[in-house]
């Protein structure tokens, strides 16, 4: 796009404080603004939108061009004509001269612009391959570390609880065999029961397919895997067994029909990577840690004590510390996962010879996990099970950052060999290697984040001398970690007032601080609400622009207003599945329909949901992301019929309430 004022210099993309993207011309410092993207920056939005109508009827012609459209514009007189802004009729966007913008009614703060972070600009990607740690030795210290650990521990336990050593030895040893050896078989009867699948020989599959896993175990010197199909609409891909030569690698019927040959292969080429390096055996053995530990814990819980047993307090301790090792161990786990799938990512590109055809299959695969039902897939094919969660590990991709994905980068319906969205994908992207929230919910993934991947392949790509599949600008404008430490704050407020409320009640037990303790719990909790459910005053807003949003997490919503169309279920296929997909002219998102009672929510999606679907819908509500993008509805409104989700109400409702129970229970008893 080229700036109305300068004429023919092009507009750059640029990130301002408020955590938003803007188009700005470095030399006269305009900015363009996409349509409705200037409530990123009001107070009170609906003020200035009336403004905006009103000035709309007083237009008059302007000699400018729109950068979206390349027609003139008009003059929009604000402020009774103190100021005097550009606004295209056609995009609805609006075109500021330098600091007009801050001299609009109830800004928010100064818009400042990071003129050094300009999206547009070439960025090249590294010709040296990044390094990827050697898998042997990491895999051998973990392995190692993991067990040492789980050894130390048996050994105090067995100190302290009197245990038999052979006893804790002889059960962890049991638990940890019966999971290994059964575990393939368990799979299998799991596929078999509850999923529509068949096992196929080599000649069952596509013959690309069947010639390229052909060659691949040729080369590595394994055995053929044992192949099976699940009839499935949703797309994906993964294996398990015992060691590579009895791997089963099952794929499903979605993930044929949405991809190409090539990208087929690399899905394919990922998981008999994971065979290659041994994954299911030594993902197996990581795994076997945690759950030893936690079959500890859950032991030692549920011995009662008879008489004077000296031990119990004992028991108890260890029983904690064996629960805190359980957790700390299950993140070592899921960081060990991640380490590996980068691994069978570049031996995708390896074998292939293509990285961006793993590049571009993960891409339509998120979309195809986010529901996208205008694949060619047979109509009764397209039931989607959450079941198929269980394989993550070692599948192809998380399902819950798939989502992100797709929604991210919807540019219309995508079918085999459809184009993606890239410059969204960078939006997305922003999102995911910006901000600190991103790292946190990848710390408890089984898949590092997609943008994470992507560059891996992409710079893949580059050293084998092919055009990198996208690349990413990661100059970050500012840290984002005071935001998110602020959220932080706010999310663990309430529980670190409620140990504080309880522990000021049970250090002695009297009835001013148990009232005293409510109080607390109660203030905490408001100010949480109020937090996270911010603003009277919705900002009318479209999808694009909300993705483009970096300061936002689950604690940090946007108040906004959407109208666009219900194209789905949040789960296709489900009858009784309660949230939505909705898509506007700029792409698509998922709703939250959330009541306070679960039930509620059940027969809404049983009952009503459905009238929902195809029609024309304005939706109130609160933009979050964690880490998939959504919307959390407040009102629903479909022409005269709307709905309307009381989670918030009852939410103040609650914490009013127990502040007024703590309150009146201290008041009645320090003046008794």
């Amino acid at each position: 796009m080229q700036c109305p004022n300068c004429k023919d210099k092009d507009l750059v993309s640029v990130m301002t404080q408020q955590g938003v993207e803007v188009d700005f011309c470095p030399q006269c410092e305009g900015i363009w603004l996409d349509k409705d993207e200037i409530y990123h920056f009001t107070k009170i939005p609906t003020y200035l939108k009336s403004k905006i109508e009103e000035a709309v009827k007083l237009q008059k012609p302007s000699s400018r061009l729109s950068p979206f459209s390349g027609k003139p514009m008009v003059e929009l007189p604000l402020l009774e004509g103190e100021i005097n802004i550009d606004y295209c009729p056609e995009s609805e966007g609006i075109w500021l001269d330098k600091d007009e913008i801050n001299k609009l009614p109830v800004i928010k703060a100064n818009v400042q612009i990071d003129t050094g972070i300009f999206s547009k600009e070439k960025v090249s990607i590294s010709k040296i391959l990044f390094p990827l740690p050697n898998l042997a030795f990491r895999s051998g210290m973990v392995l190692f570390g993991m067990y040492a650990l789980l050894t130390l521990f048996l050994i105090i336990l067995v100190e302290l609880t009197k245990i038999p050593a052979s006893l804790a030895l002889i059960a962890g040893i049991i638990v940890a065999t019966i999971h290994f050896l059964l575990g393939p078989f368990l799979m299998d009867l799991s596929l078999k029961f509850l999923f529509k699948m068949r096992w196929v020989g080599p000649a069952d599959l596509p013959a690309n397919l069947s010639n390229f896993i052909n060659k691949v175990c040729n080369d590595n010197k394994i055995k053929f895997p044992r192949m099976g199909i699940i009839l499935d609409g949703s797309p994906n891909a993964f294996t398990y067994g015992h060691h590579p030569n009895n791997a089963r690698i099952v794929i499903t019927q979605g993930l044929l029909d949405l991809l190409n040959e090539e990208e087929s292969e690399a899905v394919i080429a990922h998981e008999i990577g994971h065979v290659v390096h041994w994954d299911m055996l030594i993902m197996t053995l990581a795994q076997l840690v945690p759950l030893i530990l936690y079959y500890i814990y859950r032991t030692l819980i549920r011995i009662r004590s008879r008489g004077r047993d000296k031990s119990a307090p004992y028991r108890l301790l260890i029983a904690i510390s064996a629960y805190i090792l359980y957790i700390i161990s299950e993140f070592i786990v899921l960081w060990f996962s991640r380490t590996r799938e980068f691994f069978a990512d570049r031996f995708s590109g390896e074998v292939t010879g293509n990285p961006n055809n793993l590049a571009s299959a993960l891409v339509k695969i998120g979309y195809g996990l986010a529901g996208d039902d205008t694949r060619k897939i047979d109509t009764k094919q397209k039931d989607r099970r959450d079941t198929l969660n269980a394989v993550e590990p070692m599948g192809i991709f998380d399902s819950k950052t798939a989502k992100i994905l797709a929604v991210s980068g919807y540019a219309g319906p995508i079918k085999m060999g459809g184009a993606v969205d890239k410059e969204k994908l960078k939006d997305a992207a922003k999102w995911d290697l910006w901000n600190p929230w991103a790292t946190y919910y990848e710390l408890q993934s089984t898949h590092p984040l997609i943008a994470k991947r992507l560059k891996f392949l992409s710079n893949q790509s580059s050293v084998l001398g092919k055009e990198p599949y996208i690349e990413f600008n990661e100059r970050k404008p500012e840290s984002y970690w005071d935001d998110f430490l602020v959220d932080l704050v706010i999310k663990v407020l309430p529980f670190v007032a409620f140990i504080i409320g309880a522990a000021l009640y049970f250090i002695k037990q009297e009835t001013f601080l148990l009232g005293l303790g409510l109080f607390i719990f109660g203030s905490a909790y408001l100010m949480q609400i109020l937090f996270s459910y911010p603003g009277f005053d919705f900002a009318q807003m479209n999808i694009k622009g909300l993705l483009k949003k970096i300061k936002v997490s689950a604690v940090r919503p946007v108040p906004c207003i959407i109208r666009g169309k219900i194209i789905g279920r949040g789960i296709p296929g489900l009858i009784f599945s309660e949230d939505f997909v909705m898509q506007d002219e700029t792409g698509i998102i998922f709703l939250d329909y959330r009541q306070p009672l679960g039930v509620f929510n059940f027969l809404f999606g049983l009952l009503r949901a459905a009238k929902y679907i195809n029609q024309d819908t304005e939706i109130t509500g609160w933009y979050r992301r964690s880490p998939i993008p959504y919307i959390e509805i407040k009102k629903l409104k479909v022409g005269d019929k709307e709905s309307t989700c009381f989670v918030y109400n009852v939410k103040l409702f609650f914490s009013v309430l127990v502040i007024i129970f703590g309150f009146l229970i201290s008041m009645t008893i320090l003046f008794k």
